[in-house]
C-alpha cells in the first residue's frame, strides 16, 4: 500500500522536476529557477525513498541498515538550504548564501555523525525510525539537528512567500507561493508532532500514532502541496493559454477560412500531442484575426458599427459586451462583403473598437467577441444592414 502511495508520489513529483528542469536549461541564468529545480528534485526524492520496497533494497545494496533513511533527510536538508538561499536571494540579505550553505553543511555532518556512531542495531526501520531509536543518543542528535534545519527554513519561507504574493496582483506566481505557504507551515506541523512524540517517548509514554502516523501523513500532504505551489506559475499559464485556444478556436476558423492567406503554418506538435506550443498557438490565433480584421476594414460601412452600438445598448450590455458585439458585427459584414467585392462609399474609420493594455485582456476580448459572434443580436445587426442596402438600391432606381 505505502509501496504503491509514495511512488505514485514519486512518478507525479519527478514529473514535475523534468518541467522545470527544462524551463532551467532554457534559461540557465535564473538563479531562482534553478534552485527551485534542486528544491522540487529533493521533494521527489524524498517520496522515493520514502516507499519501504525501495528503502529496503536501498539499503541491501549498500549493506548498511538505515542508511536509505540518512538520505531521505539529506534530501529533505538539501530543500532546506535551497529555500535558505531563496530568503537571502528576495529579501537582499548582506549574508552570503555560501555562508548559510557552510553552516547546513558543518550542521549536517554533526548529525550524520551522531547516526553513525549512534545507531544501536542493525534492523531496518523505514516506517518507525524515530520512535524505535528515541532513546540512542546518536539517532537523537540526528533527529533534532534534522527538524531544526527544516523548520527554519519552512518558517522563513511561510513568512516570506504570503509578502512577495501580495505584490503581485493575483498571477499564477502569487498562487503558487501562497500554496507553497500553506505547503510550509502544513510541514511545520510535521515537525511539531515529531518533537511532541520524542517529548513522550522521553517521558516513557509513546505516542506512536502521533509519530508514525499523523506525522509521515502531514508530511507527506505537505511536499504535495509545495509542488503543486512550484507547478503552477508553470502549468497555470498553459491552463489559461489552453482555455484561451479553445475560446478563440471558432472565431479563427470562421475568419481564416475566407481568409486563409493569413493562417500561419502550425507547429508539427499539435498533430500528436494537443497540449504543444499552447501559448505560441493562442497568441498566433489572436494575431491572425486581427489581421482579418485590419483587412477587411475598407468594406466595413462605418454605418455597421452604429447599429450594433444601438442594438448594444438597447439590450443593456455593458461596455465590454457592446465592444465584443460591435466587433463581431463589423468583422461579419466586413468579411461578407470582401466576398462580393463591394466596397462603401463610407467606411469605417476602424474595426477593433478596444484592444487590452495587457496581452491577456486583448485575448480576453477576442474571446468574447468570439462568444457573440454568431449571436441572434449580431445576426440582427446584418439584417438591417441588408434592410438598408435593400432600401437605397430601391431609391436609386
Amino acid at each position: 500500500m505505502f509501496d504503491v502511495v509514495y511512488l505514485s508520489f514519486g512518478v507525479a513529483a519527478w514529473t514535475i522536476v523534468g518541467y522545470k528542469a527544462r524551463a532551467w536549461l532554457r534559461d540557465r541564468a535564473n538563479t531562482d529557477l534553478g534552485l527551485a529545480c534542486l528544491m522540487t528534485g529533493s521533494v521527489a526524492n524524498v517520496f522515493l525513498l520514502s516507499a519501504p520496497s525501495v528503502y529496503r533494497g536501498f539499503d541491501r545494496l549498500v549493506g548498511v541498515a538505515n542508511l536509505a533513511m540518512v538520505f531521505l533527510y539529506s534530501s529533505v536538508v538539501l530543500f532546506a538550504a535551497g529555500a535558505l538561499v531563496l530568503l537571502l536571494r528576495w529579501t537582499g540579505s548582506t549574508v552570503r548564501p555560501r555562508t548559510v550553505v557552510a553552516g547546513i553543511a558543518a550542521l549536517w555532518a554533526v548529525a550524520v555523525t551522531g547516526f553513525a556512531l549512534g545507531r544501536p542495531d542493525a534492523v531496518e526501520h523505514p516506517r518507525d525510525f524515530s520512535t524505535a531509536y528515541a532513546d540512542a543518543p546518536g539517532v537523537v542528535l540526528f533527529l533534532v539537528i534534522y527538524l531544526a534545519i527544516f523548520g527554519a527554513a519552512l518558517a522563513g519561507l511561510g513568512l516570506l512567500c504570503p509578502r512577495y504574493a501580495v505584490n503581485l496582483n493575483g498571477s499564477w506566481l502569487a498562487r503558487g507561493l501562497r500554496l507553497i505557504t500553506v505547503g510550509c507551515w502544513l510541514g511545520l506541523a510535521y515537525c511539531a508532532c515529531k518533537l511532541i512524540g520524542f517529548g513522550f517517548s522521553w517521558a516513557g509514554r509513546e505516542l506512536t500514532w502521533l509519530s508514525n502516523g499523523v506525522a509521515p501523513l502531514t508530511a507527506s500532504i505537505a511536499a504535495l502541496i509545495v509542488l503543486a505551489g512550484f507547478a503552477v506559475p508553470a502549468v497555470g499559464p498553459r491552463v489559461s493559454a489552453w482555455r484561451r485556444l479553445r475560446r478563440l478556436q471558432p472565431l479563427w476558423r470562421a475568419v481564416t477560412t475566407q481568409a486563409p492567406e493569413v493562417s500561419m503554418g502550425r507547429s508539427r506538435w499539435p498533430a500528436w500531442w494537443p497540449f504543444a506550443d499552447l501559448e505560441w498557438r493562442a497568441n498566433r490565433q489572436m494575431a491572425e484575426i486581427r489581421d482579418v480584421q485590419r483587412g477587411v476594414r475598407r468594406y466595413v460601412e462605418a454605418e455597421a458599427l452604429d447599429i450594433a452600438r444601438v442594438k448594444a445598448g438597447e439590450a443593456a450590455y455593458d461596455k465590454w459586451q457592446l465592444a465584443a458585439v460591435v466587433e463581431a458585427a463589423a468583422l461579419r459584414r466586413g468579411l461578407q462583403n470582401q466576398a462580393v467585392g463591394h466596397v462603401p462609399e463610407v467606411g469605417a474609420d476602424s474595426v477593433v473598437v478596444a484592444t487590452g493594455a495587457e496581452l491577456a485582456d486583448e485575448h480576453e476580448h477576442l474571446a468574447r467577441v468570439a462568444d457573440v459572434y454568431r449571436h441572434p443580436l449580431v445576426d440582427a445587426v446584418l439584417d438591417e444592414l441588408r434592410e438598408r442596402g435593400v432600401a437605397r438600391a430601391d431609391r436609386q432606381r
